[in-house]
């Protein structure tokens, strides 16, 4: 049993867990009081489905969020929309560079996928050369 804590982390883990981590923590922002225009807690669940759509950048709401949130909620979600986009792929990327780690065929194939990329050449504007 202790052998499985021993387990490496791959690349490709760490994001998803990074990204569940997000999730979480804007659900849990997104739930409290002042987050809604009404000064009520809004359901959990509407709060998680909410930061989950901005993280992973969809925009779907099953609330209205010009009307129901307020510029705090507004806020936490941009900052997970920012997040979410481009900006935690892009760190994750530049930390598994500083770190010098050569990143395999999969992992690439998956940044260049997350990235949007057309080519996998194109992932070099992200990578920083020594």
């Amino acid at each position: 049993m202790i052998h499985l804590f021993h387990r490496r982390i791959t690349f490709s883990l760490a994001l998803t867990i990074g990204f569940l981590i997000l999730i979480i923590i804007g659900s849990i922002l997104l739930s409290l009081p002042f987050a809604d225009k009404a000064g009520q807690a809004t359901n959990y669940f509407d709060a998680l489905f909410t930061a989950t759509s901005a993280v992973c950048v969809t925009g779907l709401s099953t609330v209205t969020t010009a009307t129901h949130w307020s510029f705090f909620g507004q806020l936490i979600i941009m900052i997970l929309v920012e997040i979410g986009g481009l900006g935690f792929m892009t760190f994750a990327v530049m930390l598994s560079n500083f770190a010098h780690q050569r990143m395999s065929l999969g992992t690439r194939m998956l940044t260049g996928e997350a990235l949007n990329l057309n080519h996998p050449s194109q992932l070099r504007i992200v990578l920083i050369d020594y």
